[in-house]
């Protein structure tokens, strides 16, 4: 209970304050920092996905400026070097004021990534957003088949649903590629699995799912059941290490990230930044109110 008291008002706290706890899962706010951060990780063994924090703009004058601080992005992390791809929000690119500026926005950005043969993550958020976001990653798919991907949610009840309706659109070729990740939007009953053991059923189903028809996962968790079960699936189906990775967020579990690195098998880590922090350390304390123990030790041993 009182983690769940101070999750619910940390968006009152003053920012110096929050800071405190965020800046470990923050690469920094500005594209030095996030350089700085990726090439860390590159050092390490760690591929990297980049993503400029923001989501839930209010006007179209947003998305353009948005769209070219991506494409700023693309150019300076091609120009250093970085083993990394690209991760998008759509409401970032007015999916909820207009879905078809939206979609010209990111389809600006994944035409960047491919001039660089490289990749865009269109990102999930809450359940308004699903069906949307689905129909643009369609639409982005038949154009640039090679560089765009999806983020799907193994808390919401219709995902193992959604994997096999896209199914259509899997080939041998280009296998479609999904982050598969838990889900961090609060949703209700009726739609989303609420259990712990629930959720980590549904994860590994869709898994399995994507392993036995070719598709790419990208094995999204910082869960140590999870982690175990998808390597039980990757054994069971002989998955050629090229054909998936794991994924895990900046700052977290590095030790559990390392061990996965250590049995030889591909990591990507989502790296964030960006002067829009605020609003995503404040989600991240909502989907897990045990990180509030983080903030008192921020406050007693960090001044």
């Amino acid at each position: 209970m009182f983690n769940k008291l101070i999750a619910a008002m940390l968006p009152f706290f003053p920012k110096k304050f929050v800071w405190l706890f965020s800046k470990p899962y923050i690469a920094g706010e500005n594209i030095d920092d996030a350089v700085k951060a990726a090439k860390d990780l590159n050092s390490k063994g760690c591929m990297v996905t980049m993503d400029i924090l923001g989501e839930f703009i209010k006007t179209l004058e947003e998305a353009e400026a948005n769209t070219q601080e991506y494409i700023e992005l693309i150019e300076r992390i091609e120009k250093e070097g970085i083993n990394g791809n690209y991760s998008v929000k759509p409401t970032m690119f007015g999916l909820l004021i207009d879905k078809d500026a939206c979609y010209g926005y990111i389809r600006q950005i994944v035409a960047k990534a491919a001039e660089y043969n490289n990749f865009i993550r269109v990102d999930m958020e809450d359940s308004p957003c699903t069906d949307m976001t689905i129909e643009i990653f369609r639409k982005l798919k038949a154009e640039f088949p090679k560089n765009v991907g999806l983020v799907l949610q193994a808390y919401m009840k219709r995902t193992y649903q959604d994997i096999q309706d896209l199914m259509d659109i899997n080939t041998e070729e280009v296998p479609v590629n999904y982050r598969l990740c838990k889900g961090i939007y609060i949703e209700p009953a009726e739609i989303a699995f609420k259990k712990y053991e629930e959720v980590n059923e549904h994860f590994l189903q869709d898994i399995d799912l994507c392993l036995k028809n070719g598709v790419y996962p990208s094995i999204a968790t910082h869960d140590k059941p999870i982690v175990q079960g998808a390597y039980e699936l990757l054994e069971k189906y002989n998955t050629p290490k090229e054909k998936y990775e794991f994924q895990m967020l900046y700052g977290v579990t590095p030790k559990l990230r390392q061990s996965i690195i250590e049995k030889g098998h591909r990591m990507r880590v989502y790296v964030p930044y960006g002067k829009q922090w605020f609003g995503y350390s404040t989600r991240r304390l909502k989907e897990n109110p045990k990180m509030a123990n983080h903030i008192m030790k921020a406050i007693f041993f960090k001044g």
